[in-house]
Order: structure tokens, then sequence, then C-alpha cells
């Protein structure tokens, strides 16, 4: 499932581009309207809409996005107007997604991939995924590398070197999804969050404060000017003052390598700098994650990380299939057709000590940080444990 949504996310980018054809981009054309002019015009068309952003098009071809908070909207969801740049004439008002303004088809996928649609169970039905994946991936390189490996001759020992060597050249690539997903997660995530803070990985954010003064308001193309002057270039988002004492921020959105992530804090009557933020300030932690949410997506390395990411859903959906397929092959073939024999029983006694006891620990810090891996392996012993009773008393 996780593979499949995946696949269809990452090249929502340029389906986007077709099915979007008139809100996103706009004939070429000389001159602007003025950035505070198109923002008006937006608020004119939400008047219950409270604007929270304004991203001007990177190039001329691009519209302006105009971003709302309005009533009835799911949390991470925005309303958008576009305007085009040249004549203020309105493009379009949609639904969009995220930090990234994803248009309604890709903020569906992504909550397809996240949730299935399937609100707070699917959420856990993903987590649960994610929680697991580098689990069955690190067993699978281990019985790979643990196992002297003879000539297949048989469909089933074909298969198993199929499946084998295709999880040994995904192996990397499928860590890599599974703990970039978690950051995601709503337990995984919430529990890793206070190691983080004391270990400073967290993500910094620039203060908007500024100091009280009397005056005309700077407007989006006052503090649009005054970083340009201090070298912020495009693409960015502005944000408005969000009060008293507040000034406009106007942060980099640039999701490509190289990462764009620089934000100015400008004061809302002077025009001056009050804070700046550069991405190469950043703690190490905080670089890592960025970088990493972003090749999840598709995002970082443009069409080369599209079609990585390609190669390693449809390499796991047929690893997956093998898998499936082996375990059907080993069901005894006589009377009714059954699944597959089970792995036999009690092969954990026959670990040493020393391999056993600092595996456990691994497992119980894992398990700690990783709530619902944690509670579901749990379960599976409690219930195998009980089994075992029942059979060892038959």
């Amino acid at each position: 499932m996780a593979a499949v949504t995946g696949l269809a996310y990452v090249w929502a980018p340029q389906v986007e581009q077709v099915v979007y054809d008139h809100e996103l981009p706009v004939p070429p054309a000389p001159g602007a309207v003025a950035l505070d002019r198109q923002a008006a015009l937006a608020r004119a068309l939400v008047p219950d809409g409270t604007l929270t952003g304004l991203r001007p098009g990177p190039a001329p071809a691009d519209t302006t996005q105009v971003i709302f908070d309005r009533p009835g909207l799911a949390p991470g969801y925005h309303w958008t107007v576009f305007l085009d740049p040249h004549t203020g004439a309105v493009r379009g008002q949609l639904e969009t997604y995220g930090s990234g303004q994803a248009m309604p088809l890709r903020g569906w996928l992504d909550a397809l991939h996240r949730s299935p649609h399937l609100g707070d169970f699917g959420r856990l039905y993903s987590e649960l995924a994610a929680s697991w994946l580098w689990v069955v991936v690190l067993s699978g390189l281990a019985l790979w590398f643990g196992r002297r490996r003879r000539r297949a001759s048989s469909r089933r020992g074909r298969l198993r070197n199929r499946h084998g060597r295709t999880g040994v050249v995904l192996a990397a690539g499928l860590l890599f999804l599974s703990a970039t997903g978690l950051t995601w997660s709503s337990h995984a995530s919430a529990q890793l969050a206070d190691p983080r803070a004391r270990l400073d990985w967290t993500t910094p954010s620039i203060s908007a404060t500024a100091p009280a003064a009397n005056g005309p308001g700077l407007g989006f193309d006052g503090a649009r000017r005054a970083t340009l002057r201090a070298g912020l270039g495009d693409p960015v988002e502005i944000r408005p003052p969000s009060g008293p004492g507040e000034g406009y921020v106007v942060a980099q959105v640039g999701r490509s390598w190289p990462v764009w992530a620089d934000s100015m804090a400008v004061d809302p009557v002077t025009g001056t700098i009050t804070g700046t933020l550069r991405f190469a300030g950043y703690p190490l932690a905080a670089k890592l994650s960025t970088w990493g949410i972003d090749a999840h997506m598709g995002l970082l390395f443009g069409l080369a990380n599209q079609i990585v990411l390609t190669l390693l859903a449809v390499g796991l959906i047929a690893a997956l299939g093998w898998g499936y397929r082996m375990w059907w092959l080993r069901r005894p073939t006589r009377g009714r057709a059954r699944p597959g024999r089970l792995p036999a029983r009690g092969a954990w006694r026959r670990i040493p000590g020393r391999v056993l006891a600092p595996a456990l620990v691994a497992v119980a810090v894992a398990g700690y940080y990783l709530p619902l891996f944690g509670w579901s392996l749990l379960g599976f012993l409690v219930l195998d444990g009980l089994l075992e009773v029942r059979w060892a008393r038959a």
C-alpha cells in the first residue's frame, strides 16, 4: 500500500502542471501589478479568511499565490487565490495543503499515502508499516548473508534468489524511507521530540518581533524589496505581521538541491532587517531532517530523485510479490490446499546469550521510541506464548 500510493505521489508535481494549467502558469506579458494590490484583490474574494502568506511567482510565467486561513478547513489546509501577476486577473481559487502548497490532487494523494483516507486509524496503519519496514529489511539481510547459498534449481529456490538479491539492492533505500517516513508519524515523532529538543536537533525558527513604531505600513512590496536588497532570492513566501509588535517574515521555500531555506524578519514600518536565519546555520540534524523529508517526497534532486523512488517502489512491490509466492510454494501439496509452513518454533533459544542480551536491549529501546512497533511486537509475543502453552497441553 505504501509503495503503490507513494509511487503515485512521486509523480504528482508533473500531473499538477497539466491538471491545474489554468491556476499555475500564466501567459508571458510585460509589466507587473504591485503585490499589495494583488493581496487586496484576493482579500476581497475571501472576506471570511485571514491572509497568512503571499508567494510571488518565482518566474514571469508563474501565478502569485495569496494564502488564507479560513473557517472549516482541516488542519494543514489553506485557501489559496491564484492571480496573474501581470494583470491582477484571478486565475482560480483552490484548497491547498501543507508548507509545499500542494494542489488538491497532490493533497489527496498525500492523505492516501499517510492514512489511506481512514482518519486516525489509517495514520496508525501507515505508522505500523513504517515501524516494521526497517526490521523486515535488516532481518532479510541477516537471512541472506547468514545462510550458505547453492545454485537454485527449484522454482522456489529461483524465487528466493530473486527476492533476496532485490532486497539487498534496495535495502539502503528502504531503510531511508522507513526512517524519514516515521518523521510524519503520530506516535514515533512525538516520542522522539523530547530527545531531539535536548540534543538541539530541532529546526530553528526566526523571531518576527519588531520594535513598536508609528508610520505608514511597509506592505508586501516594501518587505520584499528590503529582503531583496539583503540578498534573499526567490522563491519566497511573505508572511504579514500576526499582531502588534510583529514584523513581516520573508522565507525561502525552495525544496530542491541546493536547498533555499533562509528567512528574514522585517520591521513593518522602517523596512529594517531585524533578524536573519540562514539554512547554513541549522544544526546538522535539522539539515539532515530537511534533506531527508524532501528526498522522501521526490523533491530534493528533481527528476533523478523521482526515478530513484520509482525504482524503489517497483522493486519493493516485486519483492513482496515474490515473498508471498515463496510462502505459498512451501504449502503441503497433499490433501486440501493450505498456506505455507510456519518457521520452526523456539529459534531464539539457540541464539548465544552474548548476542541475545544486547539484541533484547536494542529491541526494548526501539519499542520505547517506536510505540507501534513495541506494542505490536509485545502483542505478538503474548499471543505466541499462549499458543505455545496450548499446544504443549494438547
